[in-house]
């Protein structure tokens, strides 16, 4: 994946509310439409780079960020920093704050399906002006999920060698088709900066965000992956149809990650949302 040029890329440290160091990166315009990606369990920021350096988004305010025990951001060992919505939303919130966003889109990939819903519980719609799931979690019942809980489980072990070997299967099971070996040796690299007990901690909380959603009133949009092995396509359907006037994106021959797998897709897909999500928050402002 092609890195941006360092003039269009600025580095942040931002503090959350409890605390924790988190990195953060920002492209393009200031003054562009704000859009923050959220990745997903045991990722990180770089998983975003087909869209960080697209020229089909060079006009809009890209902020990538890596979060709690991921990537090059604070790994707190008490699980209990991983476990409230109010952290988490604490988190999202004071990203959007550290680079001055003004109603940014949230793109939360699978695990960042929770996170999106934490900040909703704690902080609504006000601040936002639009949300793209992407094949993400926002619930618990096991039709919604696809057949990696096990290997997930496994990457929290902490025998090296099993560990090592449930992440290289989890994410080669991730794609529908192979990834180039430079994308995936990232990737791994990536997953393995993860600790296995941050890993654990992400376990056992309730996704229960039902309620949030069918009251939800930001453009929203819902893409999913067809052969997603990780979530069900069953999962972005009730998302789809749980939330007003939402629009679910198919992605038929893809699996867990659209916006690698099909990236140039993806991002004219986002471009799109990104405007006309901008034009209802001007007119909501005026």
């Amino acid at each position: 994946m092609t890195a941006p040029a360092p003039a269009d890329r600025e580095v942040r440290r931002i503090l959350t509310p409890d605390g924790v160091g988190i990195a953060s990166t920002a492209f393009g315009p200031p003054e562009g439409t704000p859009v923050v990606f959220i990745h997903g369990f045991s990722q990180s920021g770089l998983c975003w780079n087909r869209q960080t350096s697209s020229p089909a988004l060079a006009g809009l305010r890209l902020v990538t960020y890596d979060f709690r025990g991921h990537g090059a951001s604070d790994r707190p060992s008490d699980p209990a920093a991983y476990q409230s919505a109010e952290v988490w939303a604490g988190e999202l919130d004071a990203v959007i704050r550290g680079w001055g966003l003004e109603r940014p889109v949230l793109v939360g990939w699978s695990y960042a399906g929770r996170i999106i819903g934490d900040y909703l519980a704690v902080h609504g719609t006000a601040g936002i002006g639009g949300i793209v799931f992407v094949d993400a979690v926002t619930a618990n019942e096991r039709r919604f999920y696809g057949t990696c809980n096990k290997l997930m489980r496994l990457m929290c072990s902490t025998d090296v060698e099993e560990n090592i070997a449930a992440t290289r299967t989890f994410l080669r099971r991730c794609f529908a088709a192979p990834i180039p070996q430079p994308l995936f040796e990232q990737l791994l690299a990536v997953n393995m900066m993860v600790p296995p007990q941050v890993r654990s901690a992400l376990f056992g909380r309730t996704a229960d965000y039902e309620d949030l959603l069918k009251r939800l009133d930001v453009p929203t949009l819902v893409a999913q992956g067809a052969l997603d092995e990780v979530v069900a396509p069953a999962m972005a359907e009730h998302i789809a149809a749980t939330i007003p006037g939402a629009r679910l994106d198919l992605y038929g021959g893809i699996g867990h990650a659209p916006f690698i797998e099909a990236a140039d897709r993806f991002n004219a897909a986002l471009a799109a949302f990104a405007a006309a999500a901008a034009a209802t928050s001007g007119a909501v402002a005026r």
